[in-house]
Order: structure tokens, then C-alpha cells, then sequence
């Protein structure tokens, strides 16, 4: 656990309360020393150096002097952990994809659940959308590795993200900032404490951020006014057409607001209150096509943009990779009168050269990492507010009784064009309404002289909403809108006891009960009625006429909803119940107050639920079951050399069970629990600081992670063009190999009272899968990525100015990325290139 500080005396083991940060700075300034943490990772505030637990903790100050402003930005940090800003398709840099050692989730989908828990101020955060918070107000960050399923419950398979904001002071103080730097970059944060009286302090903390997009949207040299037909964006369903057009992908405008209450009536009660809202409007998170699969060798899997050029041409049969069943259902766009599709076919071969039609190929591929010819929707804009009230009353000197009420909103649209061209070939958008409740209750105690320490729990959460998608395929080919509704009701029971028979060695014993009720709704359509016009093309008698389309045809097309003939779903509403037990054992031992090393073993799992993306009907709602892990875990803590050197270690195995795959049923990717899988590896972290003017902090993590057995439908075979999915294949967004290294020099500026400091950040990360078929175009490569900055300190600290960069030697990579082969493409999301930055800091 890297301190990633060094002007601080060690804290008190178990206690809340942080170092005085002047008396700090007079010892380190005699001695020198590592600043010992206090985290609340066992739901109890501890030194981290005595949880036995693996944990990165990041203090504010280490946050702000390395320029680390989401949760996003630590994945460089931490080791064993793949933090990525945006999903596939997700359009949106505030979306997690969170990985802790090889187990997490790659899509921001309503009906998949994250596999690695975010906690704002101890209230879990259900969505991966908006997850990638912004840091502003933070008083420290704690990555808790390993299953995480005692303590804090469901969807922490692969570990826990706990961040904690400030707490309002007792004294007026503030503290903010203001950055300038590439693409117009724009940044102002601050806190401000306000005490109201001798028993009441309140805080208020806000941030604002504006920048241009770094990725340009450029017209294509072939498709000028006159030149060729293209159908606008807003020829079809979405759930918004801003942005649409010429212009940059990647900017943003966002500001926040957050704001505390803090009462003490007395010594045995505490009361806080927050409230929180955040309003983003961003440019698409930036998309690359990187190719195009019409002429990709043995690539008979395309569909849509295959069949689009074979129906541009007036052919329905040897030509591209498309059925020809699809160039039928192009053959009968316009003269049904009721779908919406343009009449397409043959317009390349007829004698009008004004109505041609652009081919959808590699031509598209402009080979520049932040260029594109896109055209469609460029957006996402998202608002999310909540409040929470934490009491904490002392019933006694040992025991106090704590109550976590926390309500949360989250309004999210976004559009995006992902097949990169000016045609219709791939656009997607999306909106999404949720709302979530949760109850909290725990009792914490101590007895026997403090040698023995429980936490006993109750849960409740409560999450509904709906996740409304539009999906146009292949100039409206397949046509798709679907709101899909979801509700989640959860309730556990918890506790852990931790026991110290005598000074040398400790005991853990830990357990949770959960019930969770989920219900779905579907509603996918495809508005175009591809099913029925390929029937239609082929002469089937029951669907000779779609105006109206006829209950023999919408059988016959095997449409399960007879209220609802486009409707690829069955109608009502699917219910699943789960209830899981995760148990955990440990044991500690303690030779010396600097020095504990621990084993333990302990399980976590992640909620099922259902398949909402379908593109052909099915007569029921594909579901899926839970996913499970079982971690055995031993490692040590400690502090050498007159506590100038901590090191810390730990090594693991994990039985993954269940996973969450992709399974086709036709041309739908429903989700079932194909694969199991075993993860092994070590993670070891020190920080050395042998005097006050130099620390050095590095890590290194270890990972094999590979899948012990596939379902035989899952599998995806080796090919030209994926690695596959079978026993032995490497499990997606999990590098065997991440290194770091990060020096901090602190200077006095001769007498003044000013200092100087000069930080660098290098980190290696080995080549990793970013899908799970493991699309070799999509692989991220090795990388090494260095940031760096110089702060100038005036004395008393009241100002500061910095000035650095990040990814200063423009290392590029693949971050995230789809292979939609059926649709007929290849993209992906690069890494943001090098920029610089100015910041003017002041505190009062």
C-alpha cells in the first residue's frame, strides 16, 4: 500500500482522526518517514498497515500532486487493477469499466452489473455509468483487491473503489484551484469549511471543466454535395440527433456541486448530512474505425454491411459476405409503405447516376489514431444528484451504533456514430433513468480490552429505471428500439469478528446473507421489420402483404407478442430471485508493531439477470445466473528501517465460476454463464523514503489469468481475426505484467520557506486483451506511459503553482474497442494523447 506522501508522523493505529499537518511537517522535516493512512476498508476507521487486506489508498495530496482527477486516472497506480474511461459503445468518458485482478465488466448496460463495487462516502453507486468520478473534494481513495462479498456485499466479486469526500472542519478554511492546458482545457475547483456554530460546521465544494474535443470529424474526399445520396441521422429512431455533423469528438462541459453538514450535539452523537449533483455535456468519447469487414478474408460472419453493398450493386447473391435473405429484404424497402427504409437496391446500376449510393468498406479507414469521417450524433450529456445522512450514536464507550440513509437519481442520453463513414452504417444512442435507495445499519463494538472488534450489519437497496437503446444497422437494415425495464430489491445481513487470543496472532471470521429480487420488462422492436421482409422477399403466403402484418405471419416469423408484432420479446414480466452466503476466514500474525503478515480465504459474488440486446425474436427472455469467486489470499505488511521503508506484499489464487459471456442465439449476443476460470498472481508495493527530500514509490503486479472451461456453444475458435474463447485463452483487460515507479523530490528554496517539487509517474503495462474474444485488432499493446510535473510552493503553503504533463512521450494504445463483425466494423477508443497543464493553487 503506497502512502504516496512523506510530510506526515505515523497515526495511531484505529483511530479516526488524521495527523496534525504542521507537527507532521516538523518531524518529517527532522526525520524523515512515511505518512501512515487511516482507512475505513473493515466498515471501522484502521492504519492501513494493520488490515489484512489488500489495499492501494491514495491520500488527496498524492491525488492532486500527480494530477489524478477520476477514478480512471489511478489505474496507472495501483497494481493488478484496469480502470478504463468508456465502455464499447458507451459514448461516455463518466463510464467505468473497472477490472480488479482479472475480474470486472466491460459494458454499461442496465441488466450487467459492475464486478467491482464504487462507494461514494459509503454508498454504493449501482451503475457503471457516472461511476468514473471526478476527484475533487476527496479525502482519500482506498482500492480493496480480492472479493470483497462480507463487508460489502453484491457486485464486489473483484474487489471494492471506496472514495471518501472531506468533512467539514471545524475552523473556516479553503482550498481551491485553477487549470489551464491543452485543447483549451479550462478547470476551476474549491472547498470551502464554514462553521455555523460551536456544534455545527458545513463545507461546500464545486468544480467547473470545459476543454475541446481532441479528435476531429473530417468530410470525406468522396461523398460532396451532389455526389452521392446519404441519408441524415435524423432518418431514424434515436434518442437524440446533437452534435450531428462535421466537428470534434471528446470535449466536455461539466461542473458539480457538493455540500455537508456536520452536528455534534454531544460527545456521543454525530450527524452528517450531504448532497451532491453533477451536470455533464461532452462530445462522444473519441471512435476510431479501425477496419471494415466486407473483404476481410474467410469473414463470412458480416451481415449488414456486406449485404448493403450487395443490395447498392442489384445483386442478391455473389456479393460481400451478406445473406442473400437480407438483400431481398432491401429488394422490398419502399413498396410495402410500411416500414421506414430508403429504397435502396440496385440504385449503383440503374442508369441515374444522382441517386448512387457510397459503399461501406476500408475506404472509410482513415489510419490517423484521432481522425474520422463520421457524420451521425456526437453526444452524452448526464445529470446525477443524491443525498445521504450518516448518524453515528455511542451507546456506550465500546460500542456505537451507525446508520447509512443514502437516495440517488441518474439521467443519462447519449448518441454516437460508430462506424466512422457519413452512411448509416452503425449508429447508436441511448437513455437511461435510474433511481436507488439503500439502508444501512451497523453496529460496532469492542470487547475484551479491544482484543476482540465486531461489526454486526443490516442492508437494504432498492434500484429501478430503464435503459432505452437505438440501434440502427446498415442504413436502417435493422432498425432497433428497445426501452427495457428493470427493478432490483436487496436485503443482507452481515458481520465480522476480528480476535486477538494474544499479541501475536489474530483471528478473522466473517459473514453476509443476501436476497435480492429482480424483475425485467422488455420491449425491443425492430422498427424495420427485417423478419417479416425477408419472409415477404422469400414469398412465404402468410406475410404476401405486411399492411397489416397478420397474426400467421407474425407467427410464422416467430414474433412472441401478438399485442406487439415488431416486438422482439415476449410481453409481462420476468422475475428472478438470488440469494448468495460469503463467508471469509483469516488469520494474522503480528511478531513486531511494524511488521503483520496474514492468509486468508473469502468469497464474492455478482447478481444474474437478463439479456436486453436481442435483434431476432425469441419466445422467452434469455437469463442468466450468478457469477462466483473464491480467493485465497496470504501476504504481509510492513515497516523497516526505522520505518523509512514500507513494503507490503501479497499473492492470491481465484476460482472464477460463471462467467458472464456472450452467447449467440441467431444473430442476438445473449448472455449466459459459459466459462469458468483460475487467477493467479502477486502484487507487491514500497515506498522508500530515506529523508525528507526524497521519496520513491513503486509497485509491481502479476497476473495468469486464464479460463479452465467453456460452455461448447461459447466457444470462438482462433482465427485470422480473433485469438478465441476456450480453455487456455486469457481472460480480457488483465495484463500479465504492470510496473510503476514514481520519485518525489522536495527542495527548499534557500531560506524562504518556499519548496520545490518534482514528481514523475512511469508506468509498464504488458499487452492485454480489450474484448473477450480477443480481436487481435483490438489488443492493447505493451505500453509505457510517463507524466511529470514541477510544483513551486510559496511559504506557508497559501499558494502554489505547477506546471506537467501527462503522457508526455504520447504513448498510444487501444482502450476500448468492438468487433462488430456483423455490422461490419472495427473500432476502437484510443488513449488521450500528451498534454500539458498549468495549475494555480490556494489555501486559506
Amino acid at each position: 500500500m503506497p502512502a504516496y506522501a512523506q510530510d506526515a508522523t505515523p497515526a495511531p493505529a484505529d483511530t479516526a482522526t488524521a495527523p496534525d499537518p504542521a507537527a507532521a511537517t516538523e518531524d518529517a522535516s527532522r526525520s524523515g518517514g512515511i505518512q501512515d493512512i487511516v482507512v475505513t476498508a473493515q466498515r471501522r476507521s484502521e492504519n492501513v498497515q494493520k488490515v489484512p487486506i489488500a489495499i492501494s489508498a491514495f491520500t488527496n495530496d498524492a491525488l492532486q500532486e500527480r494530477a489524478v482527477q477520476s477514478v480512471a486516472a489511478l489505474s496507472g497506480l495501483a497494481p493488478n487493477v484496469t480502470f478504463d474511461a468508456g465502455t464499447p459503445f458507451s459514448g461516455s468518458s463518466s463510464v467505468l469499466a473497472a477490472y480488479v485482478r482479472g475480474i470486472g465488466s466491460n459494458d454499461f448496460a442496465f441488466n450487467i452489473d459492475p464486478g467491482v463495487g464504487v462507494y461514494l462516502d459509503g454508498v454504493y453507486l449501482a451503475r457503471s455509468v457516472g461511476a468514473n468520478q471526478e476527484l475533487g473534494d476527496v479525502e482519500r481513495i482506498e482500492v480493496l483487491k480480492g472479493p470483497q462479498g462480507t463487508l460489502f456485499g453484491r457486485n464486489t466479486i473483484g474487489g471494492a473503489i471506496s472514495i471518501v469526500t472531506h468533512d467539514p472542519g471545524d475552523k473556516f478554511r479553503f482550498i481551491g484551484d485553477a487549470t489551464t492546458g491543452s485543447y483549451k482545457l479550462f478547470q476551476a475547483r474549491g472547498t470551502a469549511d464554514i462553521p455555523i456554530a460551536d456544534t455545527l460546521s458545513s463545507s461546500v465544494s464545486f468544480s467547473v471543466k470545459t476543454r475541446n474535443g481532441y479528435f476531429k470529424r473530417k468530410p470525406f474526399p468522396g461523398a460532396q454535395p451532389g455526389t452521392y445520396q446519404v441519408e441524415p441521422a435524423t432518418a431514424y429512431s434515436a434518442s437524440g440527433y446533437e452534435n450531428a455533423g462535421l466537428g470534434r469528438e471528446g470535449g466536455e462541459d461539466a461542473w458539480s456541486l457538493r455540500t455537508k453538514l456536520r452536528w455534534e450535539p454531544s460527545d456521543a452523537v454525530r450527524v452528517t448530512l450531504s448532497g451532491d449533483y453533477s451536470n455533464s455535456k461532452q462530445e462522444q468519447l473519441p471512435n476510431t474505425l479501425l477496419a471494415t469487414t466486407p473483404n476481410v478474408a474467410g469473414g463470412a460472419f458480416d451481415v449488414f454491411a456486406g449485404s448493403y453493398n450487395c443490395a447498392i450493386a442489384g445483386q442478391s447473391t455473389g456479393c460481400g459476405n451478406g445473406p442473400p435473405s437480407f438483400a431481398y429484404a432491401y429488394r422490398r424497402a419502399g413498396r410495402s409503405g410500411l416500414f421506414d427504409l430508403p429504397a435502396i437496391f440496385g440504385v449503383n446500376a440503374d442508369a441515374n447516376p444522382d441517386n448512387n449510393r457510397l459503399p461501406y468498406d476500408n475506404r472509410f479507414v482513415t489510419g490517423d489514431k484521432d481522425s474520422s469521417y463520421a457524420t451521425g450524433s456526437n453526444f452524452s450529456r448526464m445529470q446525477s444528484y443524491g443525498g445521504a445522512g450518516t448518524i453515528e450514536y455511542d451507546l456506550s464507550d465500546s460500542l456505537t451504533l451507525k446508520s447509512i440513509t443514502a437516495y440517488r437519481e441518474l439521467h443519462w442520453k447519449a448518441g454516437l456514430d460508430n462506424d466512422g463513414s457519413p452512411l448509416n452504417m452503425l449508429q447508436i444512442s441511448f437513455e437511461m433513468n435510474q433511481k436507488q435507495f439503500s439502508q444501512e445499519l451497523q453496529l460496532l463494538g469492542n470487547a475484551l480490552d479491544d482484543r476482540l472488534k465486531y461489526v454486526l450489519g443490516a442492508y437494504y437497496f432498492s434500484e429501478s429505471g430503464n435503459l432505452h437503446e437505438y440501434v440502427t444497422f446498415g442504413e436502417g437494415l435493422l432498425s432497433i428500439d428497445g426501452n427495457n425495464l428493470l427493478n432490483t430489491k436487496n436485503g443482507a445481513i452481515f458481520g465480522q469478528l476480528d480476535f486477538k487470543p494474544i499479541d501475536l496472532v489474530g483471528i478473522t471470521v466473517g459473514a453476509r446473507y443476501t436476497k435480492e429480487k429482480k424483475s425485467f420488462e422488455g420491449f425491443q422492436t425492430d422498427l424495420n421489420g427485417l423478419t417479416y421482409k425477408i419472409l415477404n422477399g422469400f414469398g412465404v403466403p402468410a406475410c404476401a402483404s405486411l399492411t397489416p402484418i397478420s397474426d400467421d405471419c407474425r407467427i410464422a416469423g416467430g414474433f412472441p407478442n401478438a399485442n406487439a408484432p415488431l416486438q422482439l420479446y415476449p410481453g409481462g414480466e420476468n422475475r428472478k430471485t438470488f440469494d448468495n452466503f460469503s463467508p471469509k476466514i483469516g488469520v494474522q500474525l503480528y511478531p513486531s508493531d511494524d511488521f503483520m503478515a496474514y492468509a486468508s480465504w473469502s468469497k464474492g459474488y455478482k447478481t444474474g439477470g437478463w439479456t436486453t440486446r436481442l435483434s431476432n425474436p425469441l419466445p422467452d427472455a434469455p437469463s442468466f445466473d450468478e457469477e462466483k469467486a473464491t480467493t485465497w489470499e496470504v501476504g504481509f505488511k510492513s515497516k523497516l528501517l526505522d520505518r523509512r521503508l514500507q513494503l507490503n506484499f501479497a499473492a492470491f489464487t481465484t476460482d472464477y465460476k460463471g462467467i458472464q459471456l456472450n452467447f449467440q442465439q441467431g444473430v442476438s449476443p445473449t448472455i449466459q454463464n459459459a466459462g469458468d476460470a483460475r487467477i493467479r498472481g502477486f502484487e507487491a508495493e514500497a515506498v522508500f523514503a530515506p529523508v525528507r527530500a526524497f521519496t520513491l514509490t513503486s509497485s509491481v503486479g502479476y497476473i495468469d489469468a486464464k479460463y479452465t472451461d467453456v460452455l461448447p456453444g461459447a466457444v470462438v475458435a482462433p482465427s485470422v481475426i480473433q485469438g478465441g474463447v476456450f480453455v487456455g485463452a486469457e481472460l480480457p483487460k488483465t495484463p500479465h505484467w504492470k510496473v510503476n515507479v514514481s520519485p518525489r523530490v522536495e527542495l527548499d528554496v534557500g531560506g524562504s520557506g518556499a519548496k520545490i517539487i518534482m514528481l514523475a509517474d512511469w508506468t509498464y503495462t504488458s499487452r492485454m486483451r480489450n474484448d473477450t474474444e480477443g480481436t487481435f485488432i483490438l489488443d492493447r499493446k505493451a505500453s509505457n506511459v510517463v507524466n511529470a510535473n514541477v510544483t513551486l510552493r510559496l511559504p506557508d503553503d497559501r499558494y502554489s503553482v505547477t506546471v506537467g504533463g501527462t503522457n508526455i512521450f504520447n504513448e498510444r494504445f487501444l482502450t476500448t474497442g468492438q468487433a462488430q463483425i456483423a455490422g461490419g466494423q472495427f473500432y476502437g477508443t484510443y488513449n488521450r494523447p500528451a498534454e500539458w497543464y498549468a495549475r494555480l493553487g490556494v489555501q486559506f
